[in-house]
């Protein structure tokens, strides 16, 4: 690596040019001293934006937290944060002090180094790369060691290089920041116009014009007359199948009583529907199921031919396969059951964006127990248009399951769920005026994401360039950076040195009393 650094660099290693987690002497602050609380959650990843502005008193936590200063680089070192890379110059710290997250790594640059020059060196995604391969502790737990940071090898401009070089990279960012807002900015516009439309499409607004142009004919109070009516011949017909295969013949009707009639929604302050509408509710339409993950202990209950998805894979999709599949022997031993082609899943536990997400299956599978299989498909309603609908209530579904430890639904809650029934016709046309424009919608985002990423790349780009000495040219009156070097060595020598004898007096000071006694 040194040999390709240019003119006036030299290659050395962070832990030269830095303290790795130093000591900052408290002892002469009062306990009520307010210093700023930086939890590692403040810190954005991949900007090195950090939140300073909470303040705790000095005596809460100079204990079980990592103390640093003003000026300080705080690079976090767990795996979650090493992905996006949390790394930021610590400032507007009160007090100049801080204390934060013990999954920070603390380097205090040294008299000449520029802070922020070691930063963006340290924010490449080459030097991610490099600190992953070596961070150890178990899964799902590891930490970049800090002698790694030490050790690793950093190329080290002249002063004035460093500044130049940083100054440089911020110009660049700025352009860069400034493109990347208005991607963002249309990114969040793309999320409002969906969540229009499928409000729109859910509440008629959106066929106002269609519906105004073609007569009803069945209306929506119809076609769930319709529904109800083949649910319960359906019903009929699995319950004597049952029947023949035990070898029983019934004598009278009396067995059909058994039957439960689904109930319906109380509509009672529910706001007014367009003509022709009903209100329902899913447990009243479809059949509701909850699966089951088969016993993980039993390795033949895995890896069969039967799909199964997990609540993970429930993600505002269409699902035309699983990451894993189930034996026979796995599906006839749990509780999960195969669903129909067009069944509509819906997440119900997690505390992250699962609950309330849905998918559509493309394919006959069964499922977990976090997610409930809703089957759409045995009725005339276009499955996509329970998709729609549900995912125009993500956020109220998500408030629905909240407020336990483990915020989730259940089989009730999903069949409780009250939702507008169109007519048949209407639905059609729902389907097909929102697929059209979701479509459009998702090629946007599609853009919008790449050229997120290209900006990514971009700024990597300029990273590179700058730690390579080709970003800015070098300038043949700058003081080497190999006499910078030496100067901080020299300072290290010095300061060491002093130290040494700071504890000796210490020490003898401590005799001295001891005697004295």
């Amino acid at each position: 690596m040194e040999e390709n650094l240019p003119e006036g660099w030299v290659g050395t290693t962070i832990g030269s040019i830095a303290n790795v987690n130093p000591s900052l002497d408290l002892f002469s602050l009062p306990e009520s001293t307010l210093v700023s609380f930086v939890p590692m959650a403040t810190l954005e990843a991949g900007t090195g934006r950090m939140d300073s502005s909470a303040t705790r008193e000095l005596g809460e936590v100079k204990k079980g937290y990592t103390a640093f200063q003003e000026g300080d680089i705080l690079f976090a070192k767990i795996t979650p944060c090493m992905e996006n890379g949390k790394v930021a110059v610590a400032q507007s710290l009160s007090s100049r002090i801080g204390f934060g997250s013990t999954e920070f790594h603390v380097l205090r640059p040294e008299s000449d180094i520029n802070a922020y020059f070691l930063y963006y060196y340290l924010s490449q995604e080459s030097f991610r790369q490099l600190a992953r391969g070596v961070m150890t502790g178990t899964a799902g737990q590891l930490r970049v060691p800090a002698t790694f940071l030490r050790d690793v090898f950093c190329p080290l401009a002249p002063v004035s290089e460093q500044h130049r070089v940083v100054s440089a990279i911020e110009q660049q960012f700025t352009c860069l920041d400034s493109a990347v807002a208005s991607l963002k900015s249309a990114q969040a516009k793309t999320k409002q116009y969906r969540a229009s439309l499928l409000k729109a499409a859910v509440e008629g607004e959106l066929t106002k014009e269609w519906r105004a142009e073609h007569s009803a004919g069945e209306t929506g109070e119809q076609l769930l007359a319709r529904i109800l009516k083949e649910r319960r011949v359906r019903w009929d017909e699995e319950q004597l199948a049952k029947m023949r295969e035990k070898g029983i013949v019934p004598k009278d009707d009396k067995w059909r009583q058994a039957y439960k009639e689904p109930q319906g929604p109380d509509v009672e302050g529910l706001p007014e529907l367009p003509e022709g509408w009903c209100w329902t509710n899913l447990g009243q339409c479809f059949e509701v199921h909850v699966g089951a993950t088969p016993s993980r202990k039993h390795p033949e209950y895995w890896d069969g031919t039967v799909p199964w998805v997990s609540s993970g894979e429930v993600q505002f999709c269409h699902i035309h396969s699983t990451k894993e599949h189930i034996t026979e022997a796995g599906l006839k031993n749990s509780s999960t059951q195969i669903h129909p082609t067009g069944s509509v899943l819906l997440g119900m536990i997690g505390e992250g964006r699962t609950r309330g997400q849905v998918a559509i299956l493309e394919i006959e599978a069964c499922n977990n127990q976090n997610c409930a299989a809703i089957w759409v498909s045995q009725t005339p309603i276009h499955s996509s248009y329970i998709y729609h609908w549900l995912w125009s209530q993500y956020e109220v579904t998500r408030q629905k399951g909240a407020g336990n430890s483990q915020p989730a639904l259940n089989k009730s809650h999903v069949e409780k769920m009250t939702f507008p029934l169109p007519p048949l016709a209407e639905i059609e046309q729902i389907v097909s005026e929102v697929e059209a424009r979701l479509s459009n919608i998702a090629k946007l985002e599609e853009v919008i994401e790449n050229n997120l990423k290209r900006a990514e790349q971009a700024r990597q780009s300029i990273l590179q360039e700058a730690f390579a000495g080709r970003l800015v040219p070098q300038d043949v009156e700058d003081e080497p950076a190999s006499v910078l070097l030496e100067r901080i060595q020299e300072e290290r020598k010095k300061q060491e040195e002093s130290e040494k004898v700071l504890r000796v007096d210490r020490k003898g000071v401590k005799m001295d009393v001891t005697k004295r006694r």
